[in-house]
């Protein structure tokens, strides 16, 4: 899969224009934000966002600032999860399950060091997961690696819906679009 899949996959995900009261974001077109937009050059009305424009700052923001793009180069499933949930959930958080999941498959340490749980993705991350890859096999690791950023962000959603927050409203469309569905 390229970055280029990737982008389309999540340009189709996220839609078209949406206002939606409960969503902090505001205003968003194909999942982009007025103020992602606005930091990326882009002046106009939301509801007129090029697709091209926000291929671009999807490139950009989400995949190649955060270092997703050297998860990509290793094993392109995964780098669609992370990518999927920093779009959905922010490029840091996404970059933190990644190095938490690193960090508990490692067997407290015996087969590869712990890295630093900072959400920057960058060499020693993607050496641990090399690690990780070498050590379980690609498939195994592929399946690890997914299964616990699935649970991870689970986690995080439900922290923010449970007690009947705003963000119930949304419960139902991520358990079905981003748990296990890439």
């Amino acid at each position: 899969m390229t970055i280029d899949e990737m982008i389309d996959g999540i340009l189709d995900r996220e839609g078209g224009f949406v206002d939606h009261p409960s969503d902090p974001g505001g205003a968003t077109k194909y999942g982009i934000t007025q103020k992602v937009a606005r930091a990326n050059g882009y002046k106009g009305s939301m509801r007129d966002l090029p697709k091209a424009t926000a291929r671009v700052i999807y490139r950009r923001e989400y995949i190649e600032k955060p270092g997703f793009l050297g998860i990509a180069e290793i094993d392109p499933q995964v780098a669609e999860e992370v990518i999927d949930s920093g779009v959905n959930a922010g490029q840091a958080r996404a970059g933190l399950w990644f190095q938490q999941a690193l960090n508990v498959l490692n067997r407290r340490a015996a087969d590869y060091p712990d890295v630093v749980e900072d959400g920057k993705v960058g060499p020693k991350t993607l050496s641990s997961f090399q690690a990780l890859r070498r050590k379980r096999g690609t498939a195994k690791a592929r399946q690890l690696m997914l299964k616990a950023l699935n649970g991870l962000q689970f986690m995080h959603y439900y922290s923010l819906a449970k007690g009947g927050t705003k963000f119930e409203d949304f419960m139902v469309g991520w358990v079905d679009t981003r748990i296990g569905s890439l």
